[in-house]
């Protein structure tokens, strides 16, 4: 008998995805078929069902960049085994059951549930290849990272601290603050209140280096505030577009701007990467990072998950069980 599973689907642009059931996927001789737990939405997400993201996909097309799950089946030549528990990244994570390479596999500690692992990989992979690698982030230099209360802002903090630097987080409303805190930032500047991003960022000494996942004007300030030598990492446009840096300062002081798309490491440095995320997870089996508890979802409310992203409401990573 057929088995029947359900899918989230993106039909049109510009619209949320809707809830769908057809035929479980056919694994091929060398993919591994996977049952998926937990899905994360990341801001990639709203981007692709805009047409927007740097890897577009056409409708119909499921959504979703990471999860994680259990192994269904492997080839029987793999490292992987059925029931063993894995961190998936790979394009339509929004599904009960996926195919894909056994590349886009990665075991998770047994202390690791699969919610903290769906939305660990880009998160925490996007903050520790960017600061150790690019961003050259040393103990005692200063990190402002701006959107420090979303789910990949707050990885940077913690990360960033745990590096040895001093953090500033830069967050919207005072009740995020406290997280923010807890992560690991020595001071909050809330975002909402404050005026100038490029002074108040000077009155605490200057920055070192810049972690933009927002772009737009809270980009172009936060740049004013970099010392002589500064790396300036961009990682996103959650604010609608990217900051208008000016070049001419860039070069009279020396600072580096640094692109930085983790995905793009898949066929970039791979090797690096999966060296990144197994040290992540030693971290976290060791007791080391603390993956902040966002909003949990069921498949059938991906849309408010979808609409927790637009209102840039949602503390750490949106995850959708299934």
């Amino acid at each position: 008998m057929t088995e029947m599973i359900r899918i989230a689907r993106v039909e049109k642009l510009e619209q949320d995805p809707v809830l769908r059931h057809e035929t479980a996927p056919q694994r091929q001789d060398d993919q591994v078929l996977v049952r998926v737990r937990a899905a994360a939405l990341n801001f990639a997400d709203l981007l692709k069902a805009k047409g927007q993201y740097q890897e577009p996909a056409d409708p119909p097309f499921i959504p979703g960049l990471e999860a994680a799950g259990e192994v269904v089946e492997a080839p029987a030549d793999s490292a992987l085994t059925p029931g063993m528990r894995v961190a998936i990244s790979h394009p339509g994570t929004m599904a009960d059951l996926i195919v894909t390479s056994e590349t886009a596999l990665i075991p998770i500690p047994d202390s690791m549930s699969f919610e903290q692992a769906a939305g660990f990989q880009v998160a925490y992979g996007t903050s520790h290849l960017a600061l150790a690698g690019p961003g050259d982030l040393r103990p005692g230099q200063t990190l402002a990272v701006l959107g420090a209360a979303g789910g990949v802002g707050l990885t940077a903090v913690e990360i960033g601290a745990a590096m040895g630097a001093r953090v500033i987080g830069i967050a919207r409303g005072a009740d995020r603050a406290e997280t923010v805190r807890a992560a690991g930032a020595e001071t909050v500047i809330d975002s909402t209140s404050c005026t100038d991003l490029r002074a108040a960022l000077r009155e605490l000494g200057g920055v070192d280096v810049i972690y933009d996942p927002v772009g737009s004007e809270p980009g172009e300030q936060a740049f004013g505030a970099l010392r002589r030598g500064g790396r300036f990492l961009v990682i996103g446009f959650a604010g609608g577009k990217p900051p208008r840096l000016p070049l001419n300062h860039a070069l009279v002081k020396n600072i580096a701007i640094h692109g930085f798309y983790w995905g793009g490491y898949r066929s970039l440095d791979p090797a690096a990467l999966r060296r990144s995320l197994q040290g992540l997870f030693q971290m976290f089996d060791a007791g080391r990072l603390k993956p902040v508890a966002g909003a949990s979802l069921p498949l059938e409310r991906l849309t408010e998950g979808y609409q927790l992203l637009r209102d840039r409401k949602a503390v750490g990573k949106v995850i959708i069980t299934l």
